[in-house]
């Protein structure tokens, strides 16, 4: 039933950007009288929990926060999980939807971004780590000029080299064709589905799973998450690339073998990798991974942009707005 008065809470907005938001300006219009609250506390603490006791409707930021059956005890009056992003067994991972369906608790699906935001950043850290930008640009800031490489090792322009795409979706496809603009090869494997794909945009099709490894320079992990690519990218791949390869994983940390990316950095293949998703997030502490002069990271911010935001939160908010309309309005005392 609807309650007129809904409590809403939007948890783990680290930066506080949704309030800025058009989609957050329509959520309010729709729902001039509820009780709307953004949390931006991270990860979320005792604290800001009990604070949330009364709380009806959840929306949540992507996979940001592990709602389990104790944390879903915690919040006895919770009517309605709000996903942004799709809701797919994959994609709610995070979510014990069992401990939902035994409370009654509903699982709103919102919507997926057009994924853009998630190539553009991944060309980002390609970019980045083939000319070792990031560490140019922290020992000029300390005064240093052209000392900024670690490895002692120049970097490398991507035009003439191998771009690889493991998994060769949307997103895959947006990078292919960033590759073409720069002088690359596309190099692709994947489903049946890749395969249609490289022979509709042109991409060359690799003559197996070991050769994309052996023959990128660049290789891109864009697999969906399933129970058949979790943890299907081992060390024994890794050892196929090039000394002089860069890996990027900008998808979800659940495609590489746990340890291997680590262990394969150790071993010089490949060697480099760029990453903006990990195990266990947030990542606020300095790891083995992050502090690797080989290692370029960010923060998961593949989707964290102003148009990714409008369309994940507008899908989201239209999503309750809508299920609270379809239910009967109930006055809660003032």
């Amino acid at each position: 039933m609807y309650i007129s008065r809904p409590v809403i809470a939007i948890i783990d907005d680290y930066e506080g950007f949704v309030p800025a938001l058009d989609a957050y300006c329509m959520l309010n219009d729709a729902l001039p009288n509820a009780d709307i609250r953004v949390i931006t506390r991270q990860p979320l603490d005792d604290a800001a929990v009990r604070q949330m006791r009364d709380v009806e409707y959840l929306v949540l930021i992507r996979e940001r926060s592990q709602i389990t059956a104790q944390f879903l005890d915690r919040l006895p009056v919770l009517r309605a999980l709000v996903q942004t992003g799709t809701a797919g067994q994959a994609a709610t991972s995070h979510i014990d939807q069992e401990a939902c369906a035994q409370r009654g608790i509903a699982i709103l699906e919102g919507g997926a971004s057009d994924g853009h935001s998630a190539a553009e950043i991944t060309w980002a850290l390609v970019l980045n780590a083939s000319r070792n930008v990031h560490h140019y640009m922290i020992s000029m800031k300390q005064g240093s000029w052209q000392q900024g490489n670690p490895m002692g090792q120049i970097g490398r322009a991507l035009h003439g080299q191998t771009l690889g795409i493991l998994g060769y979706g949307r997103i895959g496809q947006l990078l292919g064709g960033y590759a073409k603009a720069f002088g690359m090869d596309v190099l692709v494997w994947g489903r049946e589905n890749t395969r249609l794909a490289a022979q509709r945009t042109g991409a060359r099709l690799a003559d197996g799973r070991d050769a994309l490894f052996e023959q990128s320079d660049v290789l891109a992990l864009q697999m969906r998450m399933n129970a058949e690519s979790r943890h299907s990218v081992t060390l024994r791949d890794l050892a196929l690339m090039k000394p002089t390869s860069l890996l990027v994983n900008t998808g979800r940390p659940g495609l590489i073998e746990p340890g291997a990316l680590v262990a394969a950095l150790k071993v010089g293949r490949p060697g480099r990798v760029a990453v903006d998703v990990f195990d266990h997030e947030p990542v606020l502490q300095a790891t083995e991974l992050t502090e690797s002069p080989r290692c370029t990271a960010t923060p998961h911010i593949g989707y964290v942009e102003r148009n990714s935001y409008e369309l994940l939160f507008d899908a989201a908010f239209r999503k309750l707005i809508a299920y609270l309309n379809t239910a009967e309005v109930v006055d809660k005392p003032a």
